[in-house]
């Protein structure tokens, strides 16, 4: 696959990535503006109760003179602000006003202003001004651009550019306030805002997709052929396998051969060759540094940002192919050999890095093959599908996922190239040993080799690439 198709595919990616949040972002706010608002169109809390032992309770002040306020205020198109407020004690006053004018007002008065607002729990944070109390009553001020009196005050105005900030004061200027607040706001942007990013993100998805496709569509490029009917798969060696053999150096369970070779035939316990046509194998790369696997999580860190992208290519690519199955019966090629890249790609690194640990090789920036590299991953190529098999598939690979999540983590299966869950703790471990004596455990790298070969043949399957059900073994 070449460099141009891969960064195809990253730009989708992207492109996939931010149109999620687009549309996520445009839901939200037609949720709210189709059930939040009350019958006069706005958006309000709850009463919540403000006091102050001194004369008055101030707002934080609000900057709405930033870029574009010149258009955007003055003809109700940002809003309107609405307060509600209850007292049973005696009437109140609010009003909003220009901070410079209420602080000069209020210059050397007791009053407490508001800092901070906790919600869940509600609790109200002050911060206090000593002093005496105001030459005036609030009412008696020129300054207000909206204000409103009594036991029960109803405050609109409509927002305008400038620095304001929002009083409540006891009516005729006495001590001891305190009032139940509701806060209400009438946004008519919401909705076009709302339409805007569900459009913007319909558009986005739809050209991060097809700038996938054509980039998944250059293909990475299968080694195996599809096997005539009712014959086992045909798998690729991994090249350097006698060479290997002849060193002493240990190997995957059928690794280098094809079912019925050399190498199967010396599977310990006579294991039968592998016939799930998903095929993950590895070879234990000895000898291994005692401390390189210490610094791996940096030296891969490349390979996991591509991978990230990549992996909502294969997700993306995986309903595109929903799809063509439903409708054709078949899997596209060219997006199967994607996602089969994508799983070798994902192999390799989960290899090297803190999937197993088992090879210091540094892993190729490569959807291909690679049959020279320790660890190898492929899956035959389905001629036809069944078709509404693909419906309930996400249901019938819940009893592998959630042992697939005990292995990596979660339901990360995703995450398989750095590890996770068991396979990471083992990795490790097999780290430590390897940094004390040298040598990489045999029985953990059987096990790591299993958790992850069943963890692929999981990802194919939930992928769409196979209708075979995985067996629950961790042999091949």
């Amino acid at each position: 696959m070449r460099a141009g198709r891969i960064v195809l595919v990253v730009l989708g990616a992207l492109a996939v990535l931010v149109s999620l949040g687009l549309l996520a972002g445009g839901g939200f706010l037609l949720w709210a503006h189709e059930t939040q608002r009350d019958a006069e169109g706005y958006y309000s809390t709850v009463p919540h109760r403000f006091e102050s032992t001194g004369y008055a309770v101030l707002s934080e002040g609000v900057d709405l003179e930033g870029d574009g306020a010149e258009w955007a205020f003055g003809e109700d198109r940002i809003g309107t602000v609405r307060l509600r407020v209850d007292s049973s004690d005696r009437p109140v006053f609010v009003g909003i006003g220009p901070e410079r004018d209420v602080l000069a007002y209020l210059d050397g008065v007791a009053r407490d202003r508001i800092r901070d607002v906790d919600v869940d729990p509600f609790r109200v944070s002050y911060e206090r001004f000593e002093g005496g109390a105001p030459g005036s009553a609030p009412g008696q001020q020129e300054f207000w651009v909206a204000r409103a009196e009594g036991a029960s005050a109803d405050l609109r105005w409509t927002i305008d550019g400038g620095d304001w900030v929002a009083v409540l004061m006891n009516a005729d200027g006495s001590a001891a306030v305190g009032a139940s607040v509701a806060l209400g706001a009438r946004v008519p942007v919401v909705l076009p805002l709302a339409i805007g990013l569900l459009v913007g993100g319909g558009v986005l998805l739809v050209l991060g997709s097809v700038l996938i496709v054509l980039g998944a569509r250059g293909g990475a490029g299968t080694a195996t052929a599809s096997p005539a009917a009712g014959q086992p798969p045909a798998y690729v060696p991994v090249a350097g396998t006698e060479a290997a053999l002849a060193e002493g150096t240990t190997i995957a369970p059928g690794a280098g051969a094809a079912p019925g070779g050399p190498a199967a035939a010396s599977a310990p316990g006579g294991l039968p060759p592998a016939t799930y046509p998903v095929n993950v194998e590895a070879a234990l790369d000895e000898p291994l540094s005692r401390w390189l696997w210490l610094v791996k999580w940096l030296l891969a860190i490349p390979h996991w940002l591509i991978l990230a992208l990549l992996w909502v290519g294969f997700a993306v690519v995986t309903v595109i192919a929903f799809f063509a199955i439903l409708i054709t019966g078949r899997y596209p090629r060219g997006l199967f050999d994607f996602n089969v890249g994508v799983m070798r790609w994902t192999w390799r690194v989960s290899y090297y890095s803190y999937g197993q640990l088992a090879t210091d090789r540094y892993p190729p920036f490569s959807l291909g093959p690679e049959p020279d590299y320790p660890a190898t991953l492929d899956v035959e190529y389905p001629e036809r599908l069944h078709r509404g098999l693909v419906l309930v598939k996400w249901l019938l690979v819940i009893p592998h996922a959630i042992v697939v999540g005990i292995f990596v983590g979660g339901w990360g299966i995703g995450r398989t190239w750095f590890g996770g869950g068991l396979v990471g703790l083992i990795a490790v471990i097999a780290g430590i040993v390897l940094l004390v004596t040298g040598r990489y455990p045999r029985p953990l790298w059987d096990v790591l080799t299993g958790f992850n070969r069943w963890t692929y043949r999981v990802i194919a399957y939930a992928g769409l690439m196979r209708d075979e059900y995985p067996p629950f073994r961790l042999e091949r």
